[in-house]
């Protein structure tokens, strides 16, 4: 009796792991026919709360800084992790430049080579006012990065506001000056 009970139970499994899979999907579906499902949305678990804890190393032609000095500012600081490896962060370079008349940008190098970052910087108008060097990549994970360019504005106090995870557009600055005015 237990044999062929266990038998129904292993043959169902199938059957009932696509019945959830396929609830998910429909779900999905529906929001998207709604409106309120955007597929290249991506969570940030770390808005409205404290930036994480982190210190930087000098990326030249700046200096490096770290989370207290951050939270020390009194006005509002967009942080902007970029590469000079990364095409998207070439197209943003000149977004960033017109912003950096209206706000404050510390930029975080991901990932790079400082030589690089400092031809990069050179080549392409440095809108940042200090830079810092994350070359393996771990002040990146504590922030939840995604990838780069990716940015994160900062109130006084280190509290993250808003989060960007692509290359800025006229769009998305318009977004990120609401919440500073």
């Amino acid at each position: 009796m237990q044999d062929i009970t266990r038998r129904r139970l292993l043959w169902s499994l199938p059957f009932a792991t696509a019945a959830v899979a396929g609830g998910g999907f429909l779900a999905m579906l529906s929001r998207l026919r709604k409106g309120n499902f955007d597929p290249r949305e991506i969570n940030t678990p770390i808005l409205n709360k404290p930036i994480p804890s982190f210190t930087l190393a000098d990326q030249p032609p700046s200096t490096g800084f770290n989370q207290q000095e951050l939270q020390q500012q009194t006005k509002p600081v967009l942080i902007n992790f970029f590469a000079s490896w990364c095409i998207p962060c070439l197209t943003e370079m000149g977004v960033l430049q017109q912003l950096s008349s209206h706000i404050a940008i510390w930029g975080i190098a991901y990932k790079d080579k400082p030589d690089a970052v400092a031809g990069f910087l050179q080549r392409n108008s440095n809108p940042y006012r200090r830079i810092g060097q994350d070359p393996d990549g771990s002040v990146g994970i504590d922030w939840g990065l995604s990838g780069v360019p990716e940015s994160f504005l900062i109130m006084p106090g280190g509290i993250i506001k808003w989060h960007y995870p692509k290359p800025l557009t006229a769009t998305s600055t318009k977004t990120l000056l609401s919440f500073v005015q």
